[in-house]
């Protein structure tokens, strides 16, 4: 079945490139795209289990010289119906979800914030999240950029189990629209181990668990029974030019198998 956008996501899509068109100097020269906190205008699409994925980022100038920041738009399961291969009936030629970033990073002491919106075009569920990460010295070839954040929820379409006190039974199929069920917090890190310096490899774990909200979200707000998840996700990547790089990923949670999680490869163009 497929879900319209709503009308917020749109505006947001919207606002997000429009803020985004401005100058920025950072693209006089080319960043390492090995750096989580690295900063540049970027496009790049790639193949999933679920379908194709779509991603375009806008550096711009924030107006002071320390700072660098950017726009990052994602659209993903395009043409899963057709194009995927994890053989879930699931699958459809609606988009899975929308993913919008914005990210910034103080370049005189390493320290990036995110803005994170994620949309759940299938359950109309949106994760909004705001983080600080930090990036830590290196030590050889590795190199850790610890995070800690907190996010709200707004879901549509959240069914009234209100008890209904003349019949004695609750109704079926009522709805009561968006609601925010609750709040969360995450901890984790993004990580960096340089093989070569074309080769690399990421590894980032990221703990999500239930702060606040209804008891439906303190009881299984990742999953049924579940208040908290350990979300992995490991990606190997190769660097084929300064601006031109191919990345393998891999994401699944502390209840699945890697294979059991989605598996994707993306191809990335720094301009």
């Amino acid at each position: 079945m497929k879900h319209p956008i709503p009308k917020v996501i749109t505006l947001t899509l919207f606002s997000a490139l429009s803020h985004a068109q401005v100058t920025d100097s950072s693209t006089d020269q080319v960043q390492d795209m090995s750096d989580p906190l690295a900063v540049y205008t970027q496009g790049g699409f790639g193949v999933s289990d679920k379908g194709l994925n779509l991603k375009l980022g806008q550096s711009y100038d924030t107006g002071n010289p320390d700072t660098m920041a950017m726009n990052i738009i994602e659209v993903k399961g395009i043409a899963g119906e057709q194009l995927g291969w994890s053989g879930s009936s699931q699958r459809d030629d609606s988009i899975d979800s929308v993913r919008i970033r914005n990210f910034s990073v103080d370049t005189t002491n390493g320290r990036g914030a995110q803005l994170d919106m994620n949309y759940n075009v299938e359950k109309e569920l949106l994760d909004t999240s705001y983080s600080v990460i930090q990036a830590l010295p290196k030590w050889g070839a590795l190199q850790l950029y610890p995070l800690a954040g907190a996010g709200v929820r707004v879901n549509n379409g959240q069914v009234d189990t209100t008890l209904d006190t003349e019949s004695g039974s609750y109704p079926i199929d009522r709805t009561v629209g968006y609601t925010i069920p609750g709040v969360y917090g995450v901890v984790g890190m993004y990580s960096k181990l340089a093989i070569t310096d074309k080769l690399w490899l990421n590894y980032n774990p990221m703990w999500l668990t239930a702060i606040a909200g209804s008891d439906d979200f303190m009881e299984s707000a990742f999953g049924q029974g579940k208040s908290d998840v350990l979300a992995n996700e490991v990606s190997l990547s190769y660097q084929f030019t300064p601006r031109f790089n191919v990345r393998y990923f891999a994401n699944w949670t502390q209840d699945q198998s890697l294979k059991e999680g989605n598996q994707r490869v993306e191809i990335n163009y720094q301009f």
